[in-house]
């Protein structure tokens, strides 16, 4: 089946998850990705979570995989000239050249943009980092924990109420938005490549690409520059754009306009006297008895569990959403539906469950092929296709230029 990416070649030197998703989805539309690896392999190898499983499936990096997958993998030694030598090798015939290197570290091994456009003036030069590549934190490493969310603003904006404990995101959570927003500028670059002739350099970053999913906010603040208010559940505009607890524990989303959806809630509570309520006739003096109004409404709702109320809800056309775990996500139909997690073989282990890019294209699949490469897998084939003798490849491995 032919694929967007499928004459495109991307050559990758990155670790971690951020630059590294960015380079899975562009596997998973066709692309054809060299994954450059430290003698030591990519340390996020071995990091993830194992599976609560016993199959023969059990012992696959899993966590690794879903960043990694559809890829060929070789290992460098970037500190030798060899080493640099074989990734310009790779770079000559390339589209793109992918990295979360910072740009003193491009600069020092001579991959930044002007030695490896000097090569190949083609390339798009793609680079991921924290904080970007210039100002003055461009030299500053970052995870997704701490520039995406923390430096951003997201995890301050995210407390319950101007007090609240600075919540805890999930692992990669900042890395993946960050790789979407890479992926659509190497899209446009390429585009722009073939246009004009000429190669492109661009890059992004975890803090860049928080503060834009946070451009609703900022639209604002970046103009009067006052801190944001952060609402506890009582203080917010609206009691139909809050949640709820339910009485099994689990909580659910409402979100509705004011004032259209008011009398329409009141009657899937089956409290239609709160239409009425002076307290609550207009949105305004609803918003003035939040205090009284979310416990009136919490009251009601733990007499039955969030699926019992979800039926209710459907039935009165009200937009509502369920807080799920993520093992309820894993098996919700819907997700099943719309083949959220497909099958990867896994050759002489069977078959495994992963995650799929968000894209869906109706002329061409964009599952993932194939798992994630061990360390090194494909040295020997990609020094082979670049001309390189055995003989020279096994002094390159004497020498520890590569493994």
């Amino acid at each position: 089946m032919t694929k967007p990416l499928d004459d495109i070649t991307v050559i990758e030197i990155d670790n971690w998850m951020a630059a590294p998703s960015a380079a899975a989805i562009l596997a998973d539309l066709g692309a054809t990705v060299i994954k450059i690896e430290p003698l030591s392999g990519d340390p996020m190898r071995g990091m993830g979570r194992k599976p609560k499983i016993d199959d023969d499936t059990k012992d696959h990096d899993f966590q690794f995989d879903v960043d990694n997958r559809g890829k060929q993998s070789i290992l460098l030694d970037l500190t030798q000239d060899a080493a640099i030598g074989i990734v310009k090798d790779l770079c000559r015939n390339a589209n793109v050249f992918l990295c979360n290197l910072l740009l003193r570290r491009q600069q020092k091994f001579g991959l930044d943009p002007e030695s490896l456009l000097a090569v190949n003036p083609k390339l798009v030069h793609a680079t991921l980092t924290g904080y970007g590549t210039t100002g003055p934190d461009a030299w500053r490493p970052g995870y997704d924990v701490t520039a995406f969310f923390g430096r951003s603003g997201l995890y301050d904006a995210m407390r319950e109420g101007n007090d609240g404990i600075v919540p805890m995101a999930r692992p990669a959570q900042g890395d993946h938005t960050a790789g979407l927003a890479l992926v659509g500028a190497i899209l446009a670059a390429i585009r722009q490549t073939e246009k004009t002739g000429e190669g492109q350099v661009l890059e992004t970053s975890l803090y860049e690409t928080a503060v834009w999913t946070q451009a609703t906010d900022f639209a604002t603040t970046a103009v009067d520059r006052a801190p944001l208010r952060k609402r506890a559940r009582h203080e917010q505009l609206s009691a139909t754009a809050n949640r709820y607890p339910c009485g099994d524990g689990n909580w659910i989303v409402i979100n509705m306009p004011e004032p259209f959806w008011w009398p329409r809630f009141c009657e899937s509570l089956g409290k239609p006297e709160w239409i009425k309520d002076e307290r609550f006739v207009e949105a305004r003096d609803r918003y003035r008895s939040m205090d009284i109004l979310v416990p009136m409404i919490d009251e009601v709702l733990i007499t039955k569990t969030r699926d019992e109320w979800g039926v209710i809800f459907d039935e009165h056309g009200i937009i509502w959403g369920p807080v799920m775990g993520l093992h309820e996500v894993a098996q919700d139909p819907q997700a099943e539906a719309i083949n959220l997690f497909p099958r990867i073989s896994l050759e002489g282990k069977g078959e495994y469950r992963t995650v799929r890019i968000p894209m869906n294209f109706h002329t061409f699949d964009a599952l993932p092929s194939k798992p994630a490469p061990t360390a090194g897998q494909h040295t020997n084939e990609v020094l082979s296709g670049l001309g390189y003798s055995q003989q020279q490849i096994i002094d390159l491995a004497a020498l520890k230029v590569i493994y």
